[in-house]
C-alpha cells in the first residue's frame, strides 16, 4: 500500500507538467489545429483516411449557427390548426347497432401477401360511437380516429355514406 494521498500525486504530476492519467483520456489522441486545414498532407492518428493515403484533405467551411436551417415541417392543413398528423379515416358497414350510442363497424382492408404477393382480404370490427344513435344495420359510414371513448371504442361515426335498402 502506498503512503502517498492522491492530492499529492496530482500536485507532484503538476509540478513535472504532466497530467495524471485517468479515465477514457489515457490513450493519447493527436488532434490537427483549426489553421492547419489548407490541404497540406498530414500524418498521425488524428488525420483522415484520404489524407493518410496520399489524397488531399478538403473539407467544406462549416456554415455559422445562425444560417443552418432547421429541417422543413409540412405545413398543417386548414382544418389542423397546430397538429401535425391527421387522424386515421376508415370506411366500412354497420354489422351492429344494439348498443346505446354505438355501433359495431367490419371494415375490410385489402393487402397484398408478403411471401406469395396475392391479394388477401383483412377484416376489422371497430367500435364506433354514434351520438345520435340513427346508423342501421348495413349503412356504409366513415369513421374518424378519435380518444379513447371506452375500453374497446376509439372511432367515432363522422358520416354516414349509403343508406341500407
Amino acid at each position: 500500500m502506498s503512503d502517498k494521498n492522491p492530492a499529492s500525486e496530482a500536485e507532484v504530476a503538476a509540478a513535472e507538467n504532466e497530467e495524471p492519467v485517468t479515465g477514457p483520456a489515457a490513450s493519447p489522441t493527436h488532434e490537427v489545429p483549426a489553421d492547419n486545414v489548407t490541404g497540406e498532407e498530414a500524418t498521425g492518428p488524428g488525420t483522415t483516411a484520404a489524407a493518410s493515403r496520399g489524397g488531399q484533405q478538403t473539407s467544406a467551411p462549416a456554415k455559422p449557427a445562425a444560417q443552418i436551417k432547421p429541417p422543413a415541417q409540412p405545413a398543417p392543413a386548414a382544418g389542423d390548426a397546430g397538429r401535425t398528423s391527421r387522424r386515421k379515416v376508415r370506411e366500412g358497414t354497420v354489422v351492429s347497432n344494439g348498443m346505446e350510442k354505438t355501433a359495431v363497424v367490419v371494415v375490410i382492408e385489402r393487402v397484398r401477401h408478403p411471401r406469395y404477393a396475392k391479394t388477401v382480404q383483412r377484416t376489422k370490427r371497430l367500435y364506433a360511437h354514434d351520438e345520435t344513435n340513427d346508423v342501421r344495420v348495413g349503412d356504409r359510414v366513415r369513421l374518424v380516429e378519435t380518444r379513447p371513448l371506452s375500453k374497446l371504442k376509439r372511432w367515432r361515426v363522422e358520416s354516414v355514406l349509403e343508406r341500407a335498402r
